[in-house]
């Protein structure tokens, strides 16, 4: 493609990207694909000569299109927003064209300074502190990030690094990871799962601060920990709080978290990744109260400000504590201004850096402060909107107090009606949203995403979601049965047994109460069952059965399904007389058998309490047989049985 194709081509594409976002309410939101299926749309091979552009424009839509999920789309209410804008794809066409590599100041000083003169703008638009912004004789400042992830864990490292050196200082013969092994950081229970990532990359401990009544960290609670854990000989050093956590966008207290980590000297961050965005309103700083005794800040203007993914804001108190933690200083990298002139390589985990400053400043000129706060507003008063809907609606909850533009809702009664009402909307893939868990109530997060969304919009997809709703109750209506809580069922049937099962859902793991299906009970279950049942008659033929029966006889603890089944079947193929011998292969001795033998023949209209009890068995020896090595064959004229449960015992071949 040469520059005349690509002015025709890139024309054409631009028309394209402007036609899927405006009709974009019109394609379903979320695909109804499984996995692999774009394997047989595409050959596993590279092509070996270059194809046409009209053959690779035409894939857009007969490969790609079908198995996207729209997030750009007015009824995505999925996560949280992740927008895009026309002023932004400028910005970034222009940046893929320049393509510079902005680790350093030399490497582009435009990169570099416009990336400053930016964050500095945002800094100022949310009511950031001075300390915060880059300014002369100024030890904060302001980077562009990848993710809000990525600044989570550059802020746990800084701190980490802070951490050891200041208790080097007090132990010199102290080692590194002597040091980093005690190293403790606090989050609260509702913190994104990428503070517990960062943890684990920084291999130091983190402790989970249980939130009050209105999913808020709270100062005391977490001062209270950090004692406790001093006592017990580790080192606390860092803490996250959140300010809209992405279960139900709920605050922590930062003002008195700030308080306990100037108190106890530890690094506070502030994850802010979607509600940061709010904070250029006035009326939404409310919950930055306390900032100015932060460490460090990060938001997402990818999420809710139009700058597209990638584009993550993140400022710093002290940037000397990102240059001690990541300071690596080639001769190939150094330049005459070194040390004179920010090199942003140090201010973050990868050495090459994107120039994300111009989709970010073009659209920050474009909107203007102004046109931005419009569009903040206009997403919480819709978010209002749903809300009111679902108020309208008995029988709908909305376990959390809405904040921002994120309602979380279920239907009343138990989770797993919820989670039916959810599985089953993005099934239809009209609308799509995600779960979430909020105190063991299982929600559906509704977020107002797009700069699109419109009332009918809103409207719409509150009359899809009461559809669903009405569907779903009607079938559990019809099939409604008594439940038991799972901590009564243990008071009502001693047999109970719980099991957990991985499955793959939001619910994972579950306890399933399976009081009515995987324990037979000896008074009715086993008659009825053995009325219908098919018998397997050759069960006495297998050496496989006979051994497993006479391990669930000797266990002496509850049976499951499976075992019940397994030893019904060995019992009524055909019980041998307690006259035949005992088994050759068994360390057995007469004095200490305590176990009891079958007889007769069963009558499973007549179950037997013989039959259902366990035998009070002590502990046995390891049989003989478990290491032979001399294979066994199903004799003809006659087997014996073990006088402890019953089962057939298969000479051994001579």
């Amino acid at each position: 493609m040469d520059a005349t194709e690509y002015r025709i081509r890139g024309k054409e594409l631009v028309d394209y990207i402007a036609d899927y976002l405006e009709d974009i309410r019109e394609r379903r939101v979320f695909p109804d694909k499984k996995p692999g299926f774009l394997r047989d749309l595409i050959p596993d091979s590279a092509p070996v000569e270059g194809e046409t552009w009209p053959r690779i424009f035409a894939d857009i839509e007969n490969v790609i299109m079908p198995g996207v999920t729209h997030w750009q789309s007015p009824h995505m209410h999925a996560y949280f927003p992740a927008l895009t804008s026309y002023p932004s794809m400028l910005g970034e066409m222009l940046s893929n064209a320049i393509n510079c590599v902005g680790f350093t100041w030399a490497s582009s000083p435009a990169a570099t300074e416009l990336e400053m003169i930016v964050m500095n703008w945002l800094g100022k638009m949310i009511g950031l502190p001075e300390d915060f912004l880059h300014r002369k004789n100024g030890s904060g400042g302001g980077v562009i990030q990848t993710t809000a992830s990525e600044a989570t864990l550059i802020s746990l490292l800084a701190g980490r690094w802070q951490a050891i050196k200041k208790y080097k200082e007090l132990y010199p013969d102290a080692e590194n990871g002597e040091i980093n092994s005690k190293l403790v950081a606090y989050c609260s229970d509702q913190a994104h799962s990428s503070v517990e990532k960062a943890a684990l990359i920084g291999l130091v401990h983190i402790r989970y601060i249980e939130c009050d009544e209105n999913l808020s960290m709270r100062g005391p609670e977490l001062l209270q920990t950090i004692k406790k854990d001093r006592e017990l000989g580790f080192i606390p050093f860092w803490v996250c709080a959140t300010l809209g956590t992405t279960g139900a966008c709920s605050f922590d207290n930062l003002n008195e978290i700030g308080d306990v980590c100037v108190e106890e000297f530890l690094w506070l961050h502030v994850d802010a990744a979607y509600a940061g965005s709010a904070f250029i309103c006035p009326e939404y700083r409310v919950w930055l109260k306390g900032v100015e005794k932060v460490d460090s800040i990060s938001f997402n203007p990818s999420k809710w400000l139009m700058v597209h993914f990638d584009c993550t804001a993140m400022w710093v108190k002290n940037s000397l504590a990102l240059h001690e933690a990541f300071n690596v200083d080639p001769v190939y990298l150094q330049h005459e201004y070194s040390g004179l002139a920010i090199d942003y390589m140090h201010w973050q985990i990868p050495l090459s850096k994107r120039f994300r400053a111009l989709k970010l400043w073009f659209v920050i000129r474009n909107y203007g402060i102004t046109g931005l706060q419009k569009h903040i507003r206009e997403g919480v008063r819709l978010a209002q909107k749903f809300e009111a809907l679902l108020q309208s609606d008995s029988r709908f909850e909305i376990p959390a107090k809405r904040h921002l533009g994120l309602v979380v809702f279920r239907l009343v009664g138990d989770n797993i009606i919820t989670e039916t009402l959810w599985k089953r909307i993005n099934s239809r893939g009209n609308i799509h949203c995600v779960p979430a868990i909020i105190k063991g109530k299982y929600i559906i997060r509704f977020t107002v995403t797009s700069q699109r969304t419109t009332n009918e919009d809103i409207v719409k997809d509150w009359e899809e979601i009461r559809t669903v709703a009405t569907e779903v109750l009607n079938e559990w209506t019809l099939g409604a049965r008594p439940r038991v809580p799972l901590a009564d069922t243990k008071n009502r049937n001693e047999n109970f047994g719980t099991s957990l099962l991985l499955s793959n859902s939001p619910m994972s793991p579950k306890i399933v109460n399976g009081s009515f299906a995987a324990i037979y009970d000896r008074d009715d279950v086993i008659a009825e069952f053995s009325k219908t049942i098919k018998l397997r008659q050759d069960a006495q033929n297998s050496p496989a059965m006979r051994r497993r029966i006479k391990g669930i006889l000797m266990s002496g603890k509850q049976f499951s399904l499976d075992s019940r089944l397994d030893l019904f079947h060995g019992i009524e193929a055909g019980t041998p007389s307690s006259s035949e011998g005992l088994p050759p292969l068994e360390d057995y001795n007469e004095s200490e058998d305590n176990g009891s033998t079958f007889s007769g023949e069963f009558d499973p209209n007549e179950p037997s309490d013989d039959f259902l009890q366990v035998p009070n068995i002590p502990k046995q020896k390891r049989s003989k047989s478990v290491d032979h090595q001399v294979p066994i064959s199903m004799q003809s004229d006659g087997y014996t049985t073990c006088k402890k449960c019953g089962h057939q015992i298969i000479p051994i071949q001579k």
